[in-house]
C-alpha cells in the first residue's frame, strides 16, 4: 500500500510539473512571438521609409551594397532613416546623391576602422621544420 500511494503522489507530482511546464514555456512562445512580430513592423517600417525617400536606381544600389558589405549598408540605411525622421530630405534622392552619401559615410569608415598587418620575421626564421 506503501509503494501505490508512493506513485500515486509521484503521477499527480509530475502532472503538475508538466502543466506548470507548458504554462511558462506558452508565455515565453507568445513573448518570442510578439518580439518577431514588433521586429517584423519595424522591418517594414524601415522599408516604406526608404521606398518613399530613394528612387528605384538608388533603392537598387542600397541593396546591392547590403548584400555586398552589410556593415556599411546598415550605416547608410540608417543615415538615411535619421535624415528623413528630421526630415533633412525633402525630395526623394537619386542614385548620385546616395553615391555622395556613400562617399560620405565610406570616408568615417575608413577612418575609424584602420587595420595594420605585421609581421614577425623572428618567429617566421624560427620554425622547427628546418631543423636536422
Amino acid at each position: 500500500m506503501g509503494d501505490n500511494s508512493l506513485d500515486e503522489l509521484r503521477s499527480k507530482r509530475m502532472a503538475q510539473m508538466q502543466e506548470e511546464y507548458k504554462a511558462a514555456g506558452g508565455s515565453m512562445q507568445d513573448k518570442a512571438a510578439a518580439d518577431e512580430q514588433q521586429r517584423a513592423a519595424a522591418n517594414d517600417m524601415k522599408n516604406s521609409i526608404l521606398s518613399q525617400v530613394l528612387t528605384q536606381a538608388a533603392r537598387a544600389r542600397l541593396n546591392t551594397l547590403l548584400i555586398g558589405k552589410p556593415e556599411k549598408g546598415r550605416m547608410v540605411e540608417n543615415l538615411i532613416l535619421q535624415m528623413a525622421q528630421t526630415q533633412q530630405i525633402m525630395s526623394k534622392l537619386n542614385e548620385e546623391e546616395l553615391i555622395g552619401l556613400l562617399e560620405k559615410v565610406n570616408q568615417q569608415f575608413d577612418n575609424r576602422k584602420k587595420t595594420t598587418v605585421k609581421f614577425d620575421r623572428r618567429r617566421a626564421a624560427l620554425d622547427s621544420d628546418d631543423e636536422f
